[in-house]
């Protein structure tokens, strides 16, 4: 059975399914937030063969990828979820059971987080494409956001970098991964069409922030990748930072499988890992990867100036391997740029 075949309003009564039915039916939904919190609002739009294909994603895992997009959004601002609103563009000619996968790949992810599909459209379109808008609420105290890195904060990363690149590639390349186990394997593969918001991590860094006298935490996703989140944030906060490279935490099987140019280029520019990014005092960082039971690193620190340093120390003698003596280290500086990642409309 194909979409053309049912129409429009047979269409949205299978997918009201998926919506609360107090809250959908109206021409816009009506959705109550407490008086001392702000509403976040944030739109994400997926296209097929730009953000997913039939050859590396399955209608539910699109559905669940396009929901965690938008929660990692809001976690990025330092808010809880309320609801989510679905735009879809489709062909006459998509499977009404493609649609249905959808928004149960959808709900699956959205249901660990209370967060309802409250609504939105459906049009003829000569290709799939899902606008999905998200609403959350965050106290005014507690907003993240990019420009307030300062000199001297330690740079945090959720979770590990370049996993979801390295499930994309298996799944583009399935021979590539002849010397992975299939747990290796299915970890990145895992990574690329289940990705999870961080919205765990909010807890955590109230924790550790409430015991201060003054918030202040700088951050963002890594939805376009690692080097381009560091990059954002220097960027708006006016500021530069020195990454070092033996830091970030990476997928284990990425050292017995890519070569080390790859590892990087994964790592850095990959994308879609949807961690977050924050900048915090040390003290703090330390005691928020406490608090995350190792699931979290500090890889660099913020400057003064403007750029954005990858550093790589090298050991000149293998007795300094346990030496913190500076003249011991060779220090391999690369200036990180944003013309690596992921842009729309660049070649």
């Amino acid at each position: 059975m194909k979409v053309a075949d049912i129409g429009e309003h047979q269409l949205l009564k299978i997918i009201q399914k998926y919506c609360p039915s107090d809250i959908i039916g109206d021409d816009a939904a009506v959705l109550t937030t407490t008086p001392d919190r702000s509403l976040v609002v944030t739109t994400d739009v997926l296209i097929d063969n730009v953000h997913f294909s039939n050859i590396t994603t399955k209608p539910v895992d699109v559905g669940w990828r396009a929901a965690a997009a938008n929660l990692s959004d809001l976690a990025a601002m330092g808010a809880s979820p309320l609801a989510i609103t679905v735009g879809l563009g489709l062909p006459g000619n998509v499977d009404v059971s493609w649609v249905e996968n959808l928004y149960q790949g959808m709900t699956a992810c959205l249901q660990q987080y209370d967060t309802p599909i409250v609504g939105g459209d459906v049009v003829r379109s000569p290709v799939i494409s899902i606008s999905i808008t998200a609403f959350g609420q965050v106290y005014p105290q507690k907003v993240i956001r990019r420009d307030r890195a300062k000199v001297g904060d330690a740079i945090v990363v959720t979770g590990v970098h370049g996993a979801s690149r390295g499930g994309l590639e298996l799944l583009l390349n399935p021979e590539m991964g002849n010397h992975l186990t299939h747990a290796e394997k299915q970890a990145l593969i895992g990574s690329h069409q289940r990705p999870q918001p961080r919205l765990d991590v909010l807890p955590h860094l109230w924790e550790v922030l409430d015991a201060e006298s003054q918030f202040s935490v700088a951050g963002m996703d890594s939805s376009d990748g690692l080097a381009d989140a560091v990059q954002q944030i220097c960027s708006q906060s006016g500021v530069g930072a020195v990454i070092q490279r033996q830091n970030i935490p990476l997928p284990p099987a990425f050292h017995h499988w890519l070569s080390e140019e790859k590892i990087w280029e994964y790592v850095l520019y990959g994308g879609e890992d949807f961690e977050l990014v924050l900048c915090l005092p040390p003290k703090l960082a330390g005691k928020l990867i406490q608090k995350l039971n190792g699931d979290a690193a500090i890889i660099g620190i913020i400057t003064d100036g403007t750029a954005v340093i990858l550093r790589h120390t090298q050991r000149d003698k293998p007795e300094a391997l346990h030496s913190t003596n500076q003249s011991h280290q060779k220090y391999l500086d690369q200036v990180l740029t944003l013309d690596r990642g992921f842009q729309h409309f660049s070649s």
